[in-house]
């Protein structure tokens, strides 16, 4: 992609003024569950965190591949815990989905939870046509799973997963993700799943807006606890990477990265202030 041109901001004072000195990124995109909350728990500073990026004047999204509640609920969760952001502002895998079942015509048997089932309202699901799997820990049972096998191996239907996240954090610690049962499905049916969120590339490059498409793409940052989803995805999108500390992270995962990870921080705090340093 083209480098990026000077703004008025970045432009050299005339001779005699200091430089205005550059920042390294030009946006970042935050994970939310486990880099901002855990549960009903914002990360302690965080939402001050949130709050100073805001002030820089740095544009930012929140990307998340939850689908245990719609992104209304999660917006409500996120303002209760304290964080001031708007609607617009969170990009979600489910977003996502809704909008590739939307353009192919796909009729959804849904395996999400109660409480996202909204974000797909309006989509027909009469005689499903494609199986959909989120984080439904209420649905994914032995029934359910031989049903969408049935589904895609016998009667020709779809597999999407709306991401394929290993496990998750819980206040009671690390607990199973959905990507267990769509390989499961994957491996018994012989069919590759078109996974919609983190970490892949489409994902990442669908949630930067369009006015920041002449930035190289290492310009923007991506800052999240999960070393596959959030931080290898990103890089392997040509996006930075830093990789927080709470939530999902397990001590040595910066060792498995295959590509070398921008930055470590011990939390979104600390991943801030190395966002707005100066260069």
């Amino acid at each position: 992609m083209p480098t990026r041109s000077l703004t008025a901001v970045d432009q050299p004072e005339p001779t005699g003024h200091k430089h205005v000195k550059m920042r390294r990124f030009c946006m970042a995109l935050i994970d939310v569950s486990g880099t901002l909350h855990i549960e009903d728990q914002a990360v302690q500073g965080a939402v001050e965190a949130i709050d100073r990026l805001r002030a820089s004047g740095i544009p930012f999204r929140f990307v998340t591949n939850t689908t245990k509640e719609s992104k209304r609920a999660l917006h409500n969760r996120l303002s209760s815990l304290g964080f001031h952001i708007s609607p617009e502002e969170i990009f979600t895998s489910m977003t996502a989905a809704r909008k590739i079942l939307e353009a192919k015509k796909w009729r959804p048997w849904l395996l999400v939870s109660d409480e996202a089932l909204e974000d797909f309202e309006g989509i027909s699901t009469d005689n499903p046509n494609a199986v959909v799997v989120g984080l439904a820990p209420e649905r994914l049972n032995y029934a359910n799973m031989n049903m969408a096998f049935d589904m895609v191996f016998n009667r020709g239907a779809h597999l999407m997963a709306i991401h394929k996240s290993r496990y998750y954090q819980t206040k009671h610690g690390l607990a199973l993700g959905p990507g267990a049962f769509v390989s499961g499905l994957e491996y018994a049916t012989g069919i590759k799943a078109q996974v919609v969120g983190k970490p892949d590339a489409a994902f990442f490059h669908s949630a930067i807006p369009g006015a920041l498409s002449t930035h190289k793409l290492n310009e923007i940052v991506m800052v999240g606890d999960d070393v596959r989803d959030d931080v290898q995805g990103a890089l392997k999108a040509g996006l930075s990477a830093i990789l927080v500390k709470t939530g999902k992270y397990k001590e040595g995962d910066e060792k498995t990265i295959e590509q070398e990870c921008t930055f470590v921080a011990n939390d979104v705090v600390q991943a801030v202030e190395y966002i707005l340093e100066e260069l």
